[in-house]
């Protein structure tokens, strides 16, 4: 257990018989590491722990004459502004969908509606309704 941090959350959570237990909360993810799981995992915290000093250093440093390029941030901006098209294309699930949603609500309501309307015109053309703009009876 050296040097990995463990969520509090799973000392604080209960076992219910209804739900089973969240995959993140799962105990062998974090106390049966194998040695090479373990390895990797201090290694990456490692670099991510270097990579947040050296961006610490470079943005607090007293001499500094401009930005502090942050690359998390840049990913995340180009791909927010730039690279909209593989998010949101138009496919023919997309279509399909579009089809199934939308446009089969309004021939549902189309198709109740002309049955309603029809079956009212056969009673008023055989007289057993006589009122026909009555909208309350």
């Amino acid at each position: 257990m050296s040097g990995v941090s463990f969520p509090c959350v799973m000392a604080d959570y209960k076992e219910s018989r209804f739900v089973s237990r969240p995959e993140a909360l799962d105990p062998a993810r974090y106390y049966e590491l194998t040695p090479e799981r373990r390895k990797l995992q201090e290694e990456r915290t490692a670099i991510r722990a270097g990579l947040k000093r050296q961006y610490q250093l470079q943005l607090n440093d007293p001499r500094r004459k401009g930005l502090v390029q942050d690359p998390a941030v840049d990913r995340w901006m180009f791909s927010r502004n730039y690279n909209i098209l593989p998010n949101a294309r138009l496919s023919a699930s997309v279509w399909l969908r579009t089809i199934v949603y939308v446009g089969g609500p309004l021939l549902l309501m189309y198709t109740l509606i002309s049955k309603d309307r029809a079956l009212k015109q056969k009673e008023y053309r055989e007289g057993k309704n006589d009122n026909p703009l009555s909208f309350f009876l």
